[in-house]
């Protein structure tokens, strides 16, 4: 039976001190339900603190500036704020005529999600200090006001709900109990009661009843965390057990579906690499529901937890560089770039995506081990202080709590920032490379009966088409980190997206379906690396295209080799491939030169290259084209509109200039090939050096059955077998990717995997003396040494793609 002592009473007769009570003369019940007051109590006031931030002072910049700025968009959303029938602001109605699941109706169940988020802000800048506005009377009582008015008008147990689940589920009541925590102190029983009641009715206990559908992953723990405020805002202990026991499926890997992948895959939607996006919330909403929970009885116990604290280098270090996510791994994300209704024009991008990731890092490493917690505060002073292009300390758009955390950091002496590291990433179960060198990073984005072309929903990403047909992005360490960030997608020709090979056949908007529905049927994609180099192949399918390829990229030290053959098509439409489409920004002025010979600097320009051994941008880098080819180059400013791409976005009018190169294989080629080598950062004088070197670089085979390259300086080689087959020195007996590296001291790694996890068996053959095998995979059946090396493999069908390596010692 519970206590008839309220909860302000407790604590106004003893200062909430169970103890003291007892001393009173209470009862053990009554002593027990105030030390369980006061336990909710702590955990209202350290979410007071997770949302509120901590340690900065609010008369310093940049905290003054962003608290004054809080204030004033309070202070505008007080005096817009008017509750009638159907809205509570009149550019937010959420009066749905039609309620459905339709498109119109996704609009207005999110306009609950914004009724609650504007009384969040307005909540905020009441407790805030410096805001102008900490607390205020009539702020509270408008803050009142529309918390009653959403709850007897849209959100309260009564209602049917339409439009998308996430604005009932996630959207509106994560707002709704932020409020009521800001803002406990002021709320009625009953308010406290119908408020909760709603949150019952929209997210019950089922929510998490079992890990599938829109409950896993990132949206798991965003059920979680209403689950568990819930329960901390009500004062029922049971919530928030639930919401501590309904993590732990989050935490193990998973072998398909959405979650964590043993080689840092990340994947939301069934089908889309979402490390950048749907990642970020989930390691941002784990790190605050650790430290919520942290020293209290619902502490996260499961030990599998620390797999996510693995995940921080595993899985997001590896696609954040200089302060940006990189944008293959972002999903529709990369369409919201700046929205109709946001009065600020604060633009979204690769940068403000990386910046919270950063801050949950540094959040979540408060909960990890000494040694992780320094290094990962090490990483995040590196990301800060390396990202010229958009400075984490001055992103409007993190949220204050964010900003302070990366300000502690910054500010931490005893921090030594950490560089970015070189090497070579495979992300097989996502379909998904990064490869890293001094100066640079670049990132490879494809696609397999797993992972999705691209993914587009709820109106966005609506041209994302061939972002997963062997996109090649690359920024520099010092130059070109705004290569994605300004405006790049409203204003790129969407069919030639750096290093892809696509149809120009039109494509209709949202073409293949919603969320991630389109999946090609080709199962050869993927590599093998030793973890500085790498080869990695894909065999494309076109999206509601006849257009086949092979594609492969051989990726070294200072260069990518990127080969291209049995490329056919009968859509009737221009097949390209495109080499490179740099964004070179408003005016695009910037240098290009060919074979030596400088082209003019102003648009529109185009020619066709005949015979072109090299290229070079002014800034950005070199490409070089093994024995001439025949490439167009193209200089052209183009236009776009964010709301081409997302029908949230702003109609304002934008542009961009282009430098595009790019292979023309005709309206109907049979075996289209092409070749060439990227160079990031190079001189026009390197790239002519690596042209003029006839030795460097040796094309063993560009065809439709194999791929491969060898750069004796490097004692590199490397070959995707699509078929089995002999290339140079090797030998396959079935589809298989292999690299190899001689180490200069004697030896050799010798990398292969099964990109299409279908071979029970397989033997390759390297005809090089090898006088002995030091070590090597169980999936290594048998090992034959002499004048060549023959490995066998056994079944690799349960390996996911990954790479088997192999160290011999040369004979």
């Amino acid at each position: 039976m519970p206590s008839p002592w309220s909860r302000r009473a407790f604590l106004l007769t003893t200062g909430g001190s169970a103890l003291a009570l007892t001393a009173s003369g209470l009862t053990r019940s009554d002593a027990a339900a105030a030390e369980e007051a006061d336990a909710y109590e702590a955990l209202r006031a350290k979410w007071r603190t997770l949302i509120l931030g901590e340690g900065f002072s609010p008369t310093a910049e940049p905290f003054k500036s962003r608290l004054a700025d809080l204030g004033a968009t309070a202070r505008e959303l007080r005096a817009t704020m008017a509750p009638v029938a159907g809205s509570l602001w009149p550019d937010a109605s959420y009066a749905d005529p039609d309620p459905d699941t339709d498109q119109e109706s996704y609009g207005y169940s999110a306009n609950v999600v914004t009724g609650y988020g504007r009384l969040n802000t307005m909540a905020q800048a009441y407790r805030q200090e410096g805001t102008g506005l900490t607390g205020d009377a009539g702020l509270k009582a408008d803050i009142l006001t529309g918390l009653d008015h959403l709850h007897a008008e849209v959100y309260h147990a009564d209602q049917a709900r339409f439009g998308n689940w996430y604005s009932w589920q996630i959207g509106a009541p994560q707002h709704l109990l932020d409020v009521c925590v800001l803002m406990y102190d002021h709320l009625s029983a009953a308010q406290v009661a119908n408020y909760c009641a709603a949150v019952d009715h929209f997210v019950p206990d089922s929510a998490v009843g079992s890990y599938t559908g829109t409950s896993t992953g990132a949206n798991r723990v965003d059920l979680c965390r209403v689950l568990a405020l819930r329960g901390v805002v009500g004062g029922d202990s049971a919530k928030i057990a639930l919401a501590r026991d309904a993590l732990s499926p989050v935490f193990p890997y998973v072998t398909s579906g959405d979650g964590l992948y043993t080689d840092g895959s990340f994947i939301q939607h069934t089908t889309v690499p979402y490390t950048g996006s749907y990642g970020s919330v989930m390691l941002g909403g784990l790190g605050m529901l650790f430290a919520l929970l942290r020293g209290s009885a619902w502490e996260v116990t499961d030990t599998k937890k620390q797999i996510v604290f693995d995940a921080v280098e595993k899985a997001w270090a590896p696609f954040l560089y200089n302060g940006l996510v990189m944008d293959g791994v972002a999903g529709r994300a990369i369409s919201r770039g700046l929205t109709a209704t946001d009065a600020k024009k604060i633009q979204a991008d690769d940068h403000r995506r990386g910046h919270p990731i950063m801050a949950a890092v540094v959040l979540l490493g408060q909960g990890a081990s000494a040694a992780e917690n320094a290094r990962w505060r090490g990483l995040v002073k590196g990301w800060i202080r390396r990202d010229y292009y958009s400075p984490p300390l001055s992103d409007a758009s993190l949220g204050l709590t964010g900003l302070a955390r990366l300000q502690d950091v910054e500010d931490d002496a005893a921090v030594t920032a950490i560089a970015e590291p070189t090497g070579h990433r495979l992300f097989p179960n996502m379909a998904r490379a990064t490869h890293r060198r001094p100066g640079w990073a670049t990132s490879i984005s494809m696609a397999d009966p797993r992972i999705t072309y691209y993914e587009t929903g709820n109106g966005e990403n609506l041209r994302g088409w061939h972002t997963g047909s062997g996109m090649l992005y690359w920024w520099g360490d010092s130059f070109a980190n705004g290569q994605y960030s300004d405006a790049f997608w409203p204003t790129v020709d969407p069919y030639r997206l750096p290093g892809i090979t696509a149809s120009r056949k039109v494509l209709a908007d949202a073409a293949g379906g919603d969320w991630g529905a389109s999946l090609p049927d080709v199962k050869w994609v993927g590599g093998a690396s030793d973890g500085q180099r790498a080869s990695i192949g894909q065999y494309l399918k076109g999206l509601q295209s006849t257009l086949r390829a092979k594609k492969s990229w051989f990726c070294l030290d200072d260069s990518i080799v990127c080969l291209g053959a049995g490329i056919a098509c009968t859509d009737g439409a221009a097949v390209e491939t495109t080499v490179e489409n740099r964004n070179l920004g408003p005016t695009g002025t910037t240098s290009f030169q060919v074979d030596g010979v400088a082209k003019p600097t102003a648009a529109p320009w185009s020619a066709t290259l005949t015979g072109a051994k090299w290229a070079h941008i002014g800034g950005h880098g070199g490409y070089v084209f093994p024995g001439g080819a025949t490439v167009k180059a193209l200089r052209e400013q183009r236009s776009g509109k964010w709301s081409d791409i997302n029908k949230g976005g702003a109609t304002t009018a934008l542009a961009r200039t282009y430098l595009t190169l790019y292979v023309d294989h005709g309206t109907a080629p049979t075996n289209g090939t092409y070749a060439y080598a990227l160079m990031p950062g190079a001189s026009a004088a390197q790239t002519a050096a690596r042209s003029a070197d006839a030795g460097w670089l040796q094309v063993l085979a560009n065809s439709d059955t194999q791929q491969g390259i060898s750069v004796p300086s490097l004692g590199f080689t490397g070959v995707n077998f699509w078929f089995g087959g002999t290339v140079g020195k090797l030998v396959a007996s079935a589809p298989c990717s292999v690299q190899i590296s001689e180490q200069g001291d004697g030896t050799a790694v010798v990398c292969v995997s099964d990109p299409m996890r279908a071979q029970t068996s397989l033997t390759l053959t390297w005809n090089r003396a090898v006088s002995a095998v030091t070590a090597k995979p169980a999936t290594v059946t048998s090992a034959v040494t002499g004048a060549s090396l023959k490995l066998t493999f056994g079944d690799l069908t349960g390996t996911k793609g990954a790479t088997q390596r192999i160290t011999v010692r040369l004979g």
